[in-house]
């Protein structure tokens, strides 16, 4: 087989590579209908497996809102950059995609309701989720945050 032969080989199999599940956070520009400062990790059955041995069938993505949107805030006030990564964290429509015991969940507030159904469609897509369920919550809601956040 020649080099050419192979490469092409090698393209046709990634084409059919199909992403892992993930779990990450995001934030959502209702007016763009799109998401932003997006981290994900993938998930692996692996992975599942193991943390229900231990006991731990709960699976997050390891950094909080706040911690990306600092993060990001700095970077651009050190490159002089405009961001969206500017003001309050929480006053921006925002949610976690996680993995508890059989099912991915996906925490988000009140916002997200008038736009399920386009939302999940893009959550879908963006995570690589076979399924998943809403959870909606008070933390996850415009304003709200962890106590001392503000």
């Amino acid at each position: 087989m020649s080099e050419q032969e192979l490469q092409q080989q090698m393209d046709a199999m990634r084409a059919l590579d199909e992403p892992m599940p993930q779990v990450g956070i995001f934030w959502y520009d209702l007016e763009d209908k799109a998401f932003f400062g997006v981290r994900k990790l993938e998930l692996t059955p692996r992975q599942v497996e193991d943390a229900a041995d231990k006991g731990l069938p709960f699976i997050n993505y390891p950094h909080l809102h706040r911690q990306v949107w600092a993060k990001e805030y700095f970077r651009a006030q050190a490159r002089h950059e405009e961001t969206r990564f500017k003001g309050d964290y929480t006053k921006v429509p925002r949610g976690r995609v996680a993995w508890n015991i059989d099912k991915f969940i996906v925490f988000v507030g009140q916002w997200a309701k008038p736009i399920e159904a386009e939302l999940a469609e893009q959550i879908e897509r963006e995570f690589a989720l076979p399924y998943f369920e809403f959870v909606y919550d008070e933390h996850w809601d415009l304003g709200h945050g962890w106590s001392g956040d503000l």
